[in-house]
């Protein structure tokens, strides 16, 4: 005889068959989209790294040589470590001092802020390749800041995309100016939650300017300042396009970043197996850097429990 107790389980099985199907169908996509576009990837990446592979040839297996190379004999592998190393040392504090300087500034008592906030962060989402044409027109020899500088002054400036001196600081400008945006609202999103009742309990106590905003602000904000920290020192040992695009690598090698060095050896020299290994390398440098970054928090970021 069936009861009705016995057809509920039954039902309720049968429902959460239907709900598991329908949840795979639903997810299947994007696990397709991960496995295709970043699994498969970077376990190809692996084996190529192991490998002497040319895009057109025969391929051979040199197990570890690759990055022997890179590490030993490579002649610009090393200055493109540096040149990504000098970016991230000079972009990074420039990136995060002028992400909160602003951050202060455009604080609540400021009218118009959020067309401010706007204004500062166009450049976020401008094409970085408009971004470098805008850049280029005013660096060059002939461009609006020398011809300001000669017509004000009457002071020459260096041609800055092409003098050793002075291109990776036109890099690093250029960058600071396309990314601030993002620190910005990331930290203006932070102050917004600092309790106004700590800031005037503090202005009591006698902080003013710099002592309120380095003993009280910063660290209530300092979890949000460390996540723009990670961010940007990752984005940063990434770039590519502002030094391509704006200088080209040049001059000589001297704004060659890792990266690209490791997109001229795949695809401009045809060695697939030593880019891949250079990409390793990097990958390894950015966990290390990153595991260092979390390590080092507990000494300064403070987290409200």
């Amino acid at each position: 005889m069936v009861t009705e107790s016995s057809i509920a389980p039954r039902r309720r099985n049968t429902i959460e068959r239907r709900e598991r199907r329908q949840a795979l169908g639903f997810i299947t996509p994007a696990v397709l989209g991960l496995a295709v576009f970043t699994v498969l990837p970077v376990g190809l990446a692996i084996v190529m790294s192991l490998f002497d592979w040319p895009i057109f040839g025969k391929r051979a297996f040199v197990g570890f040589d690759n990055y022997v190379t890179l590490l030993t004999s490579s002649p610009d592998f090393w200055p493109a470590l540096r040149n990504s190393a000098v970016f991230t040392l000079l972009y990074v504090p420039l990136n995060l001092i002028v992400a909160l300087g602003l951050s202060l500034l455009l604080g609540p008592r400021i009218r118009g802020r959020a067309v401010f906030r706007v204004l500062f962060f166009i450049p976020v989402v401008t094409p970085i390749v408009a971004s470098a044409l805008i850049w280029r027109l005013v660096l060059q020899p002939d461009g609006l800041l020398n011809g300001m500088t000669v017509s004000l002054f009457g002071w020459e400036l260096p041609n800055f995309l092409v003098d050793q001196n002075w291109a990776m600081l036109a890099v690093v400008a250029m960058s600071v100016w396309a990314g601030m945006g993002y620190n910005m609202l990331v930290l203006t999103a932070a102050l917004e939650q600092v309790p106004t009742s700590v800031v005037e309990a503090a202005q009591i106590d006698g902080a003013r300017g710099i002592r309120l905003i380095w003993q009280v602000i910063i660290p209530l904000i300092s979890p949000a300042i460390f996540f723009a920290a990670v961010m940007t020192i990752i984005s940063s040992m990434q770039v590519f396009a502002q030094p391509q695009l704006l200088t080209g690598g040049g001059p000589g090698t001297s704004t060659v970043p890792l990266v690209m060095f490791i997109y001229n050896t795949g695809f401009k020299f045809q060695d697939l197996g030593l880019a891949a290994a250079g990409a390793w390398i990097l990958f390894v440098i950015i966990i290390g850097i990153t595991a260092l970054q979390f390590r080092a928090q507990k000494r300064w970021v403070h987290y409200e429990h």
